[in-house]
Parts: C-alpha cells; sequence; structure tokens
C-alpha cells in the first residue's frame, strides 16, 4: 500500500454504503481524515452501523440530508450507483467540491502494477480469464478486483509494489476516477448502456475513455477493432493501441483467422478448444490474451486457462444436464447486445428465459436471432409484452408469459425436448423483480434443482 497524505486532517464524505463505501470509509480513516459516511436507507444489518462507528466515523442513514452540503467537505466518495442528477449531489457539484469513487481511491493507494478492464459487455469474463494468466506466470501477488464483486480499495491495502491487480471497473465508477492510471487497459465493446444514467451515448463513451485517460505512450490500450466506432475511439487516447479483432481485422495484437487464434502472427490455439462457449467469449479470450502477453505470460499458461476455465458465474453459466435438456443461467445478459451473443452460441434449439425491467426498449433487434435459434420463449416482467412482440415478429409458436425467471422454469421444461437448450439471458435489468442480477439468476438455478432434483454441476 502506497502511503498517501493528501486525506490526512482532511473531512471526507461517503455516500452509500455497499462493498465500496464501507471500505473506503475505513480507509479514509487509516488516510488521516475525518469521516462522515451517509447512506439513504437504514442497513437491515446494525453491525454495519456498529463497525463504522468503532471506527470513529459519524454515521447518517434514512435520508441524504442537503445540509450536508453546508459541512465543508474537502472530498465527497460516492457510490458509483449514484446518480449525478440527486439533488445533494448537485449541491456538492455546484460547490465544485471534488466527488470521487472507490476507484479513484484504490488506484491512489495501490503501487503496484495495475490492469484496468471496462466495456459494456465481457468485462466479469475478460477480468477473470487475465487474472487466471497472469496468476500462473506471476512470482508475486495477482488478485481481481473492482465491479467484480470485490472491493478495490481493500484489495489495494493489501498489496505491494510488485503485486498485481486486475480490476474491472464501470463506466460508473469510472466517472469518479480521475487520476487512475493503468499501465494496460482494455476496452471490451462499447454499445448502448446505461444511457437512463449517462444521457446519452457521447457521455457514455466519455466515461468509459477515463480508463485510458492518463496513459501515456508507455502504457497500452486493447480495444476491440471489430467496429469502425471502436476505431475511432482508440485513437483518442494517447497510449501505445493494441487491437484485438475476432473478424481478422487487424494482425497488430491478437486475432482470429481461419479458426486459429493469433497473436501478432504466433499461433497461440483453435479457437474450438476455448472451453467458453459462443463468438463474445473468443473476443474476451483475445482480449485476456493481448493483456496477459504484455505482462510476460507464455502461451503455455494462456491454453492451460483457455481450455479449462469454465465461465463467470451468471453470465453463460452451465448449470446442468438433466433428462437431454441443457441449463444455462446468463442472467448477467442485461441488455440486448448480450442476449444476441448468448443466442449465437448455441446450435441447438433454445427455449429462451427472458424479459425484465421496462427501460423503454423494444426489442426487433432480436428478432433474427429468435428466427435462428429460438423454438420457444418464456416472457416475464415488466417489459414482457415488448418481448412478446418480438417473438411474434420471428415467428415463433411458443410464446408463454410468466411472473418471473423462477415461475418460468417449469413452463420451459413443459415446451423442451431431449436436445433443447434452456436458457435464462433476459436481456434486461433485473431491478423490476430482483434486487440485482445475481439473485435473478441464483435464483433461476434453485428453480431447475428443485425441477430436477439436481445440484448445479460446477
Amino acid at each position: 500500500m502506497r502511503q498517501v497524505t493528501k486525506y490526512q486532517g482532511k473531512k471526507a464524505l461517503v455516500l452509500g454504503f455497499g462493498i465500496s463505501g464501507i471500505n473506503a470509509a475505513h480507509l479514509l480513516v487509516k488516510l488521516g481524515a475525518k469521516v462522515v459516511a451517509n447512506d439513504q436507507k437504514t442497513p437491515k444489518d446494525p453491525a454495519v452501523v456498529a463497525d463504522l462507528k468503532a471506527d470513529g466515523i459519524e454515521v447518517i442513514t434514512g435520508e441524504n440530508p442537503l445540509w450536508l452540503a453546508d459541512e465543508d467537505f474537502d472530498v465527497v466518495v460516492k457510490n458509483p450507483g449514484i446518480p449525478y442528477d440527486v439533488p445533494l449531489v448537485q449541491k456538492f457539484m455546484a460547490q465544485k467540491t471534488p466527488i470521487i469513487t472507490e476507484a479513484e481511491l484504490a488506484s491512489e493507494i495501490f503501487a503496484g502494477h495495475l490492469i484496468a478492464v471496462t466495456g459494456s459487455n465481457g468485462k466479469t469474463t475478460t477480468t477473470t480469464l487475465i487474472e487466471k494468466m497472469v496468476a500462473k506466470s506471476n512470482p508475486y501477488q495477482t488478485a481481481y478486483a473492482g465491479n467484480i464483486g470485490v472491493s478495490f480499495s481493500k484489495t489495494a491495502e493489501k498489496m505491494g509494489a510488485d503485486d498485481t491487480i486486475v480490476a474491472e471497473l464501470s463506466s460508473f465508477q469510472l466517472m469518479g476516477a480521475p487520476t487512475i492510471h493503468p499501465h494496460i487497459a482494455v476496452i471490451t465493446n462499447i454499445f448502448a448502456n446505461h444511457l437512463d444514467y449517462h444521457k446519452n451515448r457521447e457521455n457514455y463513451i466519455n466515461a468509459k475513455l477515463n480508463i485510458t485517460r492518463n496513459q501515456t505512450k508507455d502504457d497500452y490500450l486493447i480495444i476491440n477493432w471489430d467496429r469502425d466506432e471502436w476505431q475511432a475511439v482508440a485513437r483518442r487516447s494517447n497510449a501505445t493501441v493494441i487491437p484485438f479483432s475476432r473478424l481478422n481485422k487487424s494482425h497488430e495484437g491478437a486475432y482470429e483467422q481461419d479458426g486459429m487464434i493469433y497473436w501478432r502472427d504466433e499461433a497461440i490455439m483453435a479457437a474450438k478448444d476455448i472451453r467458453l462457449i459462443g463468438p463474445q467469449n473468443v473476443e474476451n479470450a483475445l482480449a485476456a490474451i493481448a493483456a496477459a502477453k504484455l505482462s510476460g505470460v507464455s502461451n503455455e499458461d494462456i491454453v492451460a486457462v483457455l481450455t479449462t476455465f469454465s465461465g463467470v458465474r451468471h453470465r453463460l453459466q452451465y448449470v446442468m444436464d438433466y433428462q437431454g435438456r441443457r441449463f444455462y443461467n446468463d442472467s448477467k445478459s442485461t441488455d440486448i447486445e448480450a442476449t444476441e451473443v448468448a443466442l449465437q452460441g448455441f446450435e441447438q434449439p433454445v427455449i429462451l428465459l427472458a424479459g425484465g425491467l421496462d427501460r423503454g426498449y423494444t426489442f426487433e433487434r432480436l428478432v433474427p436471432y429468435f428466427k435462428k435459434h429460438v423454438k420457444a420463449i418464456i416472457v416475464f416482467g415488466e417489459c414482457k409484452q415488448q418481448m412478446k412482440d418480438a417473438a411474434e415478429q420471428a415467428g415463433i409458436a411458443k410464446i408463454v408469459e410468466t411472473e418471473n425467471a423462477v415461475t418460468a422454469v417449469p413452463e420451459a421444461w413443459k415446451l423442451s425436448e431431449p436436445g433443447d437448450v434452456i436458457l435464462l439471458s433476459p436481456a434486461n435489468a433485473s431491478w423490476d423483480q430482483f434486487p440485482s442480477f445475481e439473485v435473478r439468476g441464483d435464483e433461476f438455478i434453485k428453480a431447475v434443482e428443485e425441477l430436477t432434483g439436481q445440484k448445479e454441476q460446477n
């Protein structure tokens, strides 16, 4: 942990608890700040508040009082999920109080090697692959952290100058990380995510670009080269750009050609030998290979990871086989693009479970994928009618409406036959019915286990 003195004697407000907020509050105390922690909700577990108070932190819960903006805070550490247009945050912005996220704090105290990963889809899988590859070759500590569900700051506290963190960073985290400077940055892709938060696509792209904002030519930006827009984004970076391409559009980095995976004209392995299924996982593998090769990882170690790693939980996660049907949990598919690529990963007929939070989208883009891959669909949640409309356009004969991803499981079973895939890939956020995509996926798996009488197969 690097010694940081800028917070010594300063007054800091932490907005929002959660993993990142709680650890940021404790870290700021260690860095010498006087800390106030505030959350609009009161935690169900009283130990959360007790632990904060035991560290000398003033705790305010149950509201975000506007008078906090009159307390002369030197810095606000905001939970990434809190929008910038809430009244309290707006007041701090008007006063030009610095507003950062836990990712900024973590990057300030971490003295080791930082590999940072962002993108609309594939972040978690790519982050995990890179961490596993680097850990095989690196004699020092390697860990993943960030948006992957592990506190970046708490991990950084434990790591030294020779250690490596592979950090998954969301656009929300990056907006509050003005000085973050990874030696290797990865942008997996950029689609149209979180526009309810960012207001428009340009704001979203700018937030993503914070991952490379402080890089120089001595650093590396690994970026998907398969769309002209992403190539244009790369030109906005000062880093040395390393492309990866599933469509064989560049040989300057990692790419697929004629079924083989290459790194700068050096054959690594056959794409079919990657254990993860689907074209999106070829892209994730290419991004990870580029980061691994730049980090000195051997081809042998890269191949060992790609031929054995079976996937991240909730991201095209294989659950089990039962009576000739294969169940997959892709609850992390919270947007249309993720479901598009999920469907492309299967040659078998698919019984699709889809729906969720209504963000005002329609799903015409899914129609060609429905036509090619989906034999029946179970729709649920706020947007089930819009999903049903797309299924009807695709000519799917078997369309069933149900309440949620749990009640969809027995309905899918009724429609299935041996050889079918039963796939939860909602194409929507979970918040209309579940607190997170993780909970949605876990409840889906429980429903599958109850239906089959078997435990998930890890």
